[in-house]
């Protein structure tokens, strides 16, 4: 099969195409056919190697995948050749035309959601339910601040927001995002390149703030996420890319909290209960992944690049 492989962690250029063996299920494993693959910013922080975990090399790069099970080894039940599913991380690697599974981290891929789709559920919307439901237990009737709402993660997160019954503010850098986050759902949408953007939040909110902050670019917005906050407000950390200074007073006077996340901290307890609601949502048609770019699989390096660019809108996947 055909697959991308990393040798030495660097820069995009890393990722090659290569032929390697068809790997084969072990008991308790499924084998899948990729028909697409999940391209997440994560992705870009292992192969650069400056990510917490390191895989050994060489490795195939890739959490999220949407296929076809080609195969499935002893013991396993509940899944069988043939069926649809998306992946919940993989043994093996994404980026690849197959990629071994153990059973738990295959899920069932509802009729209505395309395989594209299924490569962007697993980090986007599982990121995006725990940071609002286990992190900042968000309540409807409160109101969300989505900083930064047109990639995958802010676009799942608006979705979630609104089904639950949250009032959604959510912010984009390009005409083109904005009318995306609009469209997906969020009752107010803001400029976050235009300067005085969090005054408009403010009058919006009646000078309140807003309950629940969804922050993808902590080090820069952070010490700001802390101003609008209302009383008892919580941010949630769902990306940095390095360091900021804050003033404490800020979360002090409103006791605010700042909540960090990772969606691999969750238990396999948290995981089973984001998966049973993300298939309920996709089944009936409330979650909706957007697919901004589709690209072949050997364009790996430029997908990287793309996902770290600004003027994110909806997910990149490649297609095996």
């Amino acid at each position: 099969m055909k697959a991308i492989r990393v040798h030495a962690f660097g820069g995009p250029e890393v990722m090659r195409l290569e032929e390697v063996s068809d790997p084969k299920p072990g008991p308790g494993q499924v084998l899948v056919r990729v028909r697409a693959a999940g391209v997440n910013p994560v992705d870009t922080y292992i192969r650069s190697g400056g990510y917490a975990q390191k895989p050994p090399l060489p490795y195939t790069p890739g959490f999220d995948a949407g296929g076809i099970v080609e195969a499935v080894g002893s013991g396993v039940t509940g899944v069988a050749p043939g069926d649809r599913v998306y992946t919940v991380r993989t043994l093996t690697g994404a980026y690849a035309e197959l990629a071994v599974c153990d059973q738990s981290q295959v899920k069932p891929l509802p009729a209505n959601a395309s395989f594209a789709q299924g490569a962007a559920i697993c980090v986007p919307y599982g990121t995006a339910y725990r940071a609002l439901f286990q992190r900042a237990h968000a309540l409807p009737g409160e109101t969300v601040l989505v900083h930064g709402a047109s990639g995958g993660v802010g676009i799942a997160g608006v979705q979630l927001a609104r089904a639950h019954g949250m009032t959604v503010i959510g912010t984009a850098g390009t005409d083109r995002g904005r009318k995306l986050v609009a469209e997906q759902g969020a009752q107010h949408v803001l400029d976050h390149t235009a300067p005085g953007y969090l005054e408009q939040l403010m009058t919006l909110t009646g000078g309140r703030g807003v309950d629940v902050i969804l922050e993808m670019l902590s080090n820069v917005n952070l010490a700001k996420d802390l101003t609008v906050l209302a009383k008892y407000g919580r941010v949630v950390v769902i990306g940095s890319r390095g360091t900021i200074e804050i003033n404490p007073r800020d979360a002090m006077v409103r006791e605010g909290s700042i909540l960090g996340m990772m969606l691999w901290n969750a238990s396999p307890q948290e995981l089973d209960s984001i998966h049973a609601g993300l298939f309920a949502g996709l089944a009936n048609g409330i979650l909706r992944p957007v697919i901004g770019q589709e690209m072949p699989l050997k364009d790996a390096p430029r997908a990287h690049e793309a996902v770290m660019a600004p003027g994110a809108y909806g997910k990149i996947v490649l297609v095996p």
